[in-house]
């Protein structure tokens, strides 16, 4: 079988703290996957260093493989990642998060199951058990719960940073989420879903950094989620499968 070439998204926002180490190691797995590839980083216009340092970590690397695009203003993830995909030129395309808590060694994994025929593969997460994680596994449940008591979906977990899909099946889809901000994890899952198309998902082990400043903002996000949901459910009884 032919391999694929491959778009990977890295959304940047307040990335400095570890930016080189994690793009190292991503850029690392990616040249051992024996597939063509670009990176693409989106930076979200960080109130740290982090333009700069993407700025001079691709002046070093000199890889017409590593490129770069710059908001002018900070958009959220979602739209981030959205931006990203629209530029990507990859028969696949994928991102994660660059704080690398889903580790990029899984990659080849879901690059495999792309192959396999599926348009969308997403990561399931599970976790350590450790007293730093323990406060963000019980969140994650529940709003896994919510996402399949509201929207009527068995699926177990939408929200992981770690997604990969068939570009040119997903494309469509991705006009038509709305979501700026992390609520587009769970848009673009369901979207897939209502529209019938192949998804697969891999358990992946989500190590919390403990050496980061994290711009999850548990508690109100949560309710703002919750929010997001109920209106999402009108949306998605409008669309047809």
């Amino acid at each position: 079988m032919k391999k694929r070439s491959l778009s990977l998204i890295l959304p940047c926002y307040n990335e400095a703290e570890h930016f080189r180490k994690s793009a190292d190691w991503i850029l690392n797995v990616l040249e051992n996957c024996g597939t063509q590839f670009e990176i693409i980083f989106v930076e979200d216009c960080s109130k740290d260093n982090t333009k700069q340092i993407i700025e001079n970590y691709l002046k070093n690397k000199k890889d017409d493989s590593l490129k770069v695009f710059y908001h002018n203003d900070n958009q959220g993830r979602g739209k981030t990642v959205c931006d990203g995909i629209l530029k990507a030129k990859g028969d696949y395309v994928g991102f994660m998060d660059i704080d690398c808590e889903i580790s990029p060694e899984y990659i080849p994994a879901f690059l495999n199951r792309l192959n396999e025929g599926y348009a969308v593969v997403n990561a399931e997460r599970f976790y350590p058990v450790s007293a730093q994680s323990i406060l963000r596994a019980m969140v994650s449940k529940l709003y896994s719960f919510l996402v399949r008591w509201i929207l009527k979906t068995n699926f177990t977990d939408t929200e992981a940073g770690f997604k990969f899909f068939n570009r040119k099946i997903i494309l469509p889809l991705v006009h038509m989420t709305q979501d700026p901000g992390w609520f587009w994890d769970t848009e673009i899952m369901l979207l897939s879903q209502r529209l019938g198309l192949k998804i697969s998902f891999i358990s992946v082990l989500f190590k919390r950094r403990t050496d980061k400043t994290s711009t999850v903002k548990l508690w109100s996000d949560s309710f703002d989620y919750f929010k997001k949901l109920l209106e999402f459910k009108v949306k998605l009884k409008s669309i047809k499968s």
